[in-house]
């Protein structure tokens, strides 16, 4: 069950469908998961055009609700020098506005999701912090799956300790890691913070995305780093999506470390060196594994 924001980027060039969540969703999918996105749109042209978009890239839009409480969401896309990223983001917007029924949750259930992912941003309001609640202790034996994806204003350290707490899964990328060492006094070191984090919390795994300096991975006691793959970035919006989602997919096979390491930098340069955060879909090399 993947749950947050479904949004469209306003980029200089192109408006193009995003948020992390539904990224994470459509390269999950690719890897032959059945993703279960937990969102809402807007009932304006936006949202349908997000529904249809969503259901042709082959995730299931059954709890993709229609709101009319607040628009589709927006975020405006900024980059800048060096490939640095910033975002705009409208807020409320209609994933603010999911409301999950009795039915909903006996739905969900059938069968009970086994992972949980989650983001900072879609809870960062606290609407949205309860719907995250209930879904995680309705579902308590699944496992959850943390990627910080912090924005500007949506960054409250107490959330990020308290969501941090409750993972069983950590990603984070270099800037992030930044974050957490200097607000929660986490080691700075990215092998250092896999390594407390997990001693800390009890995290299952945890992966630190270095850019081109490659990544950071650990999962249980097997450690790796694994170095960055060249490519001539054309886009980054939704690089660590992609990575996320392969790092799952290791994990969920039980791959060696490096394994998936190695896995999760080539999926992310793929999509760094395309348009759009969703590609078309993953070269062969990669589609096969």
């Amino acid at each position: 069950m993947i749950v947050g924001e479904v949004l469209w980027d306003r980029l200089p060039d192109a408006t193009r469908l995003g948020g992390a969540p539904l990224n994470f969703a459509v390269h999950f999918a690719r890897f032959g998961h059945r993703p279960m996105l937990v969102s809402a749109v807007g009932a304006d042209a936006a949202g349908e055009d997000a529904r249809q978009a969503i259901a042709a890239l082959g995730v299931d839009t059954r709890f993709v609700h229609t709101t009319d409480c607040f628009p589709t969401g927006l975020a405006t896309v900024h980059i800048g020098p060096g490939e640095d990223t910033t975002f705009t983001i409208e807020r409320p917007a209609a994933y603010d506005a999911i409301e999950l029924s009795a039915g909903d949750l006996r739905e969900l259930a059938d069968p009970p999701p086994s992972w949980i992912y989650y983001g900072t941003l879609f809870p960062s309001r606290a609407e949205a912090r309860r719907v995250l609640n209930r879904l995680l202790d309705a579902f308590p034996d699944a496992a959850r799956f943390y990627d910080l994806n912090l924005r500007p204003g949506f960054d409250s350290p107490g959330l990020v300790a308290e969501l941090l707490e409750t993972a069983d899964v950590v990603k984070l990328n270099e800037d992030e890691l930044r974050f957490v060492h200097t607000q929660l006094r986490l080691p700075a070191d990215p092998e250092a913070f896999c390594c407390e984090g997990s001693r800390r919390y009890g995290w299952r795994a945890a992966c630190v995305t270095l850019g081109a300096h490659g990544c950071a991975m650990l999962a249980g006691q097997d450690y790796a780093w694994a170095p960055a793959i060249g490519v001539d970035v054309v886009d980054p919006v939704g690089t660590g999506d992609a990575f996320a989602a392969a790092f799952l997919h290791g994990i969920l096979l039980d791959w060696p470390v490096a394994r998936i390491a190695r896995l999760a930098n080539q999926v992310g340069a793929f999509v760094a060196g395309t348009h759009g955060a969703i590609p078309a879909g993953f070269p062969r090399q990669v589609a096969r594994r």
